[in-house]
């Protein structure tokens, strides 16, 4: 029993001291190579202050038993007498493994943390080579590479160095190993290091002098000739020495490997040569490199081999990396680069990733490096390598806030230091927290974080994540607030040449117009003003994201100037998270929307919730104008109020487009099918909606009550197959047929003026947009009566009717107006556009010479042939007409045809083996394609075009509309044509010669 007693009384010691397997710690201590040190209380508050005391009680007993008989004594008295040793020691077992099993393969280098010389506390690149200077060969480089990484680590665990400092040693380290292992791969071909001059280029971390416990090194070679050596020659000779290099650092042996070199930032990446000299370098920046390459270029830092030779590559591109902010495409290509970073990562691990994640490492450094492109041309204190050196310039310089620097530089070095533990904890590369509770609570622990680890590291993680997330964005543009709001006096602040520098870098063509529109919009004491300092940062990250930065920001002044005084407007833009960011997204994405916007600011009240941005069911569309017309006093009045509402649906379908169009990169993108049929089911019970209620007015304005006709008005072309985009006219026919015992001319004159009066109402001026009524596919067209009785009809197609009347009907549905009337005339034109038997081979040829003669006709004079989305090669034309020829054949007896549909009608043709699915799907994509364009043209110039738009800029808001990278106009127009095309080869086989 007092054995128990005394078991229980050291296991729960163990435990008060942080072990989590007490049994399993009392069975270590009790084994042989520890058993004189066991019981020393010493030992065990060490063990109990590491990450993991169990996993540092475990390597040390392995390290003790790989210690000879001689050298374990001294081992085991020197870890209990001196200190130093004791607690570095321990601190690295107990959070590296990786560490732990060097140690165990190499039990006497636990010598080398017995003391540290002062020199030693810092040491710079000078003592690590001294370290490394003995190592003759690969093995012997990696097992001095692994000894100084301990001494790192010691201090860095211990709280010696702070994260920081720690990245410069490893950097350090680097350099000294690349040097030592191009010493190593010069012996083993002195020729070779004799024709040439090679300097190695640090990049990236390693170049900054910021690196990582386990971390790809970033390098680019460049050489020269020796004296008196061809440059073929010894570039091959060069290109052996640097291949060698890296082989001897990348290489895994039983002694490890040290880290890969990676060389892909050179010109051509993969594809480019290994090694170039000076002048090719310098062609390729100054003729072929991007923005992100000269973005990385701002950490080269010539590290090992010719020191005069590396001295002159960072002379030469130094000046490059400055002017990159004046190229053509940096503007563009900062915006690709700042997409590519949030999309970069599998959303599964996004939540987890330190370096790549919402609030990461990445986060700062990108904002940091791009500032330092836009200000290092005129400010030479900000061109440092380090993140946090150069964060500390850009706020001294007034480029950056103090305060966001401060917080940036805070959550850096937290997140550096998380990503310093959990790669040392196996020497592996990896930017993920870990999910196991153990490892986490190892982590919290090695952080400091003792009381509850778990939670007190998770909490630390999730605030500075938060902080980097929200301070990225206004990193940007809080400095120019406080250029122009000038509310605090002492504070430094971004002069007016940088503020419009870094303007210009966001992709304002107007920095001085901008910075008025600041000015107005933030400056002042008022509660507005404060405000919209507080949202203008996130504003201007959506302004900066479009096509068209300048348009976003003057019509927010716009709107603001409208409302900004309204309370609900400023409480929906502050309360409403998706708000501000939907508006910024409308108003910047061309002019429609900001026009309709514009006209009546209230409608601003839809961008809030969600629901706001959904279309209104059509009955409940129908039934507020027809409320609103009953109780209007004039037929003009009545019809306004129903083009206002009209004008509100119509921004609230185009916003909701807007909105889906430009999801932010985590969002799921609705397919383009489906949200190309929303917006046109949309538009057309908003049509139909208006032209009831204007029927309604103009019925009433004849003051005939009743009235001695019946009307209906039939959709035709894209209006009746539920196609209409935000240009198309309203394409109908009228029907009447004469009230019960009314006079038949009565009814036809009363059904005439109803027709005329709701025309003329409808395109009466006003600030709402006009709804363009078009009657020209009646019979007889101009020529013919604009309406016409149900027996009308029925005799002139009877006796008239061409083939190309029995193609439009196919599309004709009524919409308004008496329904039954609507129903008979549907009736009445069923055998027309469904033939019994399908049309003949004599109508086949008239429709295809009536397409062949239009073709060549009717396409505009200029226009090209292969963008032109109606009537262009594989455009809506060419798809329509061959759905419309198949529906004109096969819909006598495929009732699934008879629809106004184009897609409806393919996915009906594929059901019924018309057609082939993958033809189907060419056509399909084509027709929903030309759809889209000319969605986004309408959207971004507010005028109906058929092909793309000519201005630069007007081209990208397309572009972006459809999904495309900025600066990837191009590449649109590219895939447009390939995908037209493709549709023009299905359509030439089905349409003429199927």
């Amino acid at each position: 029993m007092p054995l128990g007693g005394r078991r229980d009384s050291r296991f729960g010691q163990l435990l008060r001291r942080g072990f989590t397997d007490p049994s399993g710690a009392e069975r270590l201590l009790d084994a042989p190579a520890l058993r004189s040190a066991a019981a020393d209380g010493m030992l065990l508050d060490a063990l109990a202050a590491t990450a993991d005391p169990d996993a540092a009680l475990g390597a040390l007993v392995r390290l003790a038993e790989a210690q000879s008989d001689g050298e374990r004594a001294a081992f085991l008295d020197t870890l209990l007498a001196a200190k130093p040793l004791r607690d570095r020691l321990l601190a690295v077992l107990g959070a590296s493994d990786g560490l732990a099993d060097h140690l165990v393969r190499h039990p006497t280098e636990w010598r080398a943390l017995v003391a540290f010389e002062r020199a030693d506390l810092h040491p710079g690149t000078e003592e690590f080579e001294a370290a490394l200077a003995g190592a003759a060969d690969p093995d012997g480089l990696r097992v001095a590479y692994y000894r100084a990484l301990l001494t790192i680590a010691a201090r860095d665990i211990t709280g010696t160095t702070g994260v920081a400092e720690t990245a410069a040693e490893l950097a350090d380290l680097a350099t000294a190993t690349l040097r030592a292992a191009l010493r190593i791969a010069a012996a083993a071909a002195p020729d070779d290091a004799a024709a040439c001059r090679l300097a190695v280029i640090g990049m990236g971390k390693c170049g900054g002098r910021e690196l990582n416990y386990v971390s790809d090194v970033d390098v680019i070679f460049v050489a020269e000739p020796a004296e008196g050596a061809d440059e073929g020659p010894a570039l091959q000779a060069a290109t052996r020495l640097a291949a060698h290099l890296m082989r001897i650092c990348s290489d895994t042996t039983a002694e490890g490997t040290i880290w890969p070199v990676d060389a892909n930032l050179r010109p051509e990446g993969r594809n480019g040569p290994l090694v170039r000299t000076l002048v090719s370098h310098l062609a390729y920046y100054r003729r072929w490199a991007k923005t992100w390459e000269f973005q990385a270029l701002l950490k080269a830092r010539p590290v090992a081999g010719d020191a005069a030779l590396g001295a002159e590559y960072a002379a030469a591109v130094a000046p490059l990396v400055w002017q990159a902010v004046e190229r053509e495409n940096f503007v563009p290509d900062v915006q690709r680069m700042r997409r590519r970073v949030e999309s970069s990562i599998p959303a599964a691990q996004a939540e987890r990733e330190l370096k790549l994640g919402p609030g990461g490492l990445r986060d700062v450094e990108f904002a940091v490096q791009l500032l330092q492109l836009v200000h290092g041309r005129t400010d030479a204190e900000l061109r440092r390598a380090s993140t946090l050196d150069a964060l500390a310039a850009l706020a001294a310089g007034g480029y950056v806030g103090r305060q966001d620097a401060a917080s940036l530089d805070a959550s850096y070095r937290f997140l550096r230091t998380v990503e310093h533990r959990i790669q040392l904890r196996r020497l592996r590369r990896t930017h993920l927290m870990p999910t196991d509770e153990a490892e986490l609570r190892s982590l919290g622990r090695s952080l400091g974080f003792t009381v509850e680890p778990v939670k007190e590291l998770t909490a630390a993680w999730r605030r500075h994540t938060a902080g980097v997330r929200r301070l990225h964005e206004k990193l940007f543009y809080r400095p120019l607030l406080d250029a122009v709001a000038r509310l605090d006096a002492g504070q430094l602040r971004l002069g007016q040449d940088a503020a419009k520098e870094r303007l210009v870098a966001l992709g304002f063509a107007d920095p001085g117009a901008a910075l008025r529109h600041l000015s107005a919009l933030a400056s002042g004491v008022t509660r507005k003003a404060a405000i919209q300092r507080t949202l203008l940062p996130v504003l201007m990250a959506s302004f900066a994201d479009s096509a068209d930065p300048d348009s976003g920001l003057l019509n927010f002044r716009k709107v603001s100037d409208a409302l900004g005084t309204s309370p609900w407007y400023l409480r929906l833009l502050r309360d409403e998270g998706a708000a501000a960011e939907n508006l910024a997204r409308v108003l910047s994405a061309g002019r429609l929307a900001p026009d309709l916007l514009l006209r009546a600011p209230e409608a601003v009240a839809l961008l809030g919730a969600a629901e706001g941005l959904r279309p209104r069911p059509p009955a409940a569309l129908a039934q507020e104008i027809r409320a609103a017309v009953g109780r209007a006093e004039s037929a003009e009045s009545a019809v306004a109020v129903a083009r206002g509402v009209r004008r509100r649906e119509l921004f609230r379908t185009a916003a909701a487009d807007i909105v889906g169009a430009y999801a932010p990169g985590e969002a799921p993108a609705e397919a383009p099918g489906p949200a190309l049929d929303r917006v046109g089911s949309a538009l057309t019970a908003l049509n139909a909606a208006t032209l009831a209620g204007a029927l309604a007015a103009a019925t009433a304005a004849i003051g005939q009550d009743p009235p001695p006709a019946r009307l209906a008005v039939i959709a035709m072309g894209r209006f009746g197959g539920h196609e209409l985009s935000y240009g198309s006219d309203a394409d109908v026919l009228f029907v009447h047929e004469p009230a019960e015992g009314a006079d038949e001319r009565a009814a036809a004159e009363a059904a005439s003026a109803i027709a005329h009066e709701m025309i003329r109402l409808l395109q009466l001026p006003s600030i709402d947009p006009p709804l363009l009524v078009d009657t020209h596919l009646r019979p007889e067209g101009r020529n013919g009566p604009l309406v016409r009785s149900l027996t009308s009809y029925a005799a002139y197609y009877r006796r008239w009717s061409l083939g190309w009347e029995s193609q439009a009907l196919l599309r004709a549905e009524p919409v308004a107006g008496d329904a039954d009337l609507g129903r008979a005339f549907t009736e009445l034109i069923d055998p027309l556009r469904y033939p019994a038997g399908g049309i003949g081979q004599d109508a086949i040829r008239e429709i295809r010479r009536l397409k062949a003669r239009m073709e060549a006709e009717r396409l505009p004079r200029g226009a090209d042939p292969t963008l032109h989305t109606k009537l262009g090669r594989g455009g809506l034309s060419d798809v329509e007409w061959t759905v419309q020829l198949l529906q004109l054949r096969h819909a006598h007896e495929v009732a699934a045809l008879r629809t106004t549909r184009t897609r409806g009608a393919l996915a009906a043709a594929v059901g019924a083996g018309l057609l082939d699915a993958e033809d189907a799907e060419v056509l399909d994509e084509a027709w929903v394609l030309a759809s889209r364009v000319r969605n986004a043209v309408m959207l971004v110039r507010a005028r109906p075009q058929d092909t793309f738009p000519a201005d630069a800029r007007e081209s990208a808001a397309v572009a972006r509309y459809l999904g495309y990278e900025p600066g990837t106009v191009g590449r649109m127009l590219d895939d447009y044509r390939r995908t037209t095309r493709r549709a023009r080869t299905v359509v030439e086989r089905l349409f003429y010669e199927g």
